[in-house]
């Protein structure tokens, strides 16, 4: 079994939380990531509710290679709890090495991993972000993973554009001209606004269904297991980290 969905079930089988579905969060402090049983002191923690029956445990670590890590128990509120980070009181629990996804893999989409591209449509990029409240570095990421940035691009299902809006999608957020990039960029980034709300924040989910569908996230309780979906999570997953890096955004690493 893949190492980081091993280290998810460990930590499901120590979280708390119904027969059907247990809770692991996922902490941020700084640019360090850990996983945890509870919300860490200090950390800005997001809850992920796992189902029990759940076929794969989620990669929540995100984009990081290969590391190795220390999984610590700690009392916490009169109770034990679990944590991947190093907190006062804690005692080392178990030692573990995580290989988290490459994100190299050839997706069928018009886009192609590659160098960061900060020039194509910067001005629209930004207005979007500063309009929406979505990480620029984020919406480059799906555009580049969509299009290339290609404003007329278009692909054999009938999605147009930067950000390669269907056209149901592309009338829910009115835009007119799917091929011009200003609209196609403001209209991607309110779908993708809408998303991230309703994943709370998880851009794993967000970027599923974005690829699949909303229908397609919620009949799996995740990501949806086709091939195409996968590909292109780890694909904007490892593109996100290039465009952070490229925008002199500190890259998240495991917290120690």
């Amino acid at each position: 079994m893949p190492l980081p969905f091993l280290l998810c079930i460990v930590l499901l089988c120590l979280a708390s939380g119904s027969v059907q579905a247990r809770t692991v969060y996922r902490c941020v402090q700084g640019n360090t990531v850990s996983m945890a049983t509870a919300p860490e002191p200090g950390s800005r923690c997001t809850p992920k509710e796992i189902d029990d029956s759940a076929v794969q445990a989620p990669n929540l670590w995100g984009n990081m290679g290969v590391f190795s890590g220390t999984l610590y128990e700690r009392e916490q509120d009169g109770r034990l709890v679990y944590s991947t980070r190093n907190l006062p009181g804690s005692t080392v629990y178990l030692k573990f090495t995580v290989a988290t996804p490459p994100g190299e893999p050839a997706h069928e989409g018009l886009g192609r991993v590659g160098a960061a591209q900060l020039a194509p449509h910067a001005r629209q990029f930004k207005a979007a972000a500063k309009a929406t409240g979505v990480d620029d570095a984020w919406l480059r990421a799906i555009a580049h993973a969509e299009s290339n940035f290609d404003e007329a691009a278009v692909s054999p299902k009938g999605a147009q554009g930067v950000m390669q809006l269907m056209p149901e999608t592309a009338r829910d957020y009115g835009v007119v001209d799917p091929l011009s990039a200003a609209q196609s960029i403001d209209g991607g980034a309110r779908h993708m606004r809408a998303l991230l709300r309703r994943y709370n924040g998880d851009r794993v989910l967000a970027a599923a269904a974005y690829n699949a569908g909303i229908g397609a996230v919620t009949r799996y309780k995740g990501v949806p297991p086709y091939a195409e979906t996968l590909a292109y999570v780890d694909k904007v997953m490892a593109l996100y980290a290039r465009y952070r890096e490229a925008m002199g955004i500190r890259t998240e690493v495991p917290a120690r």
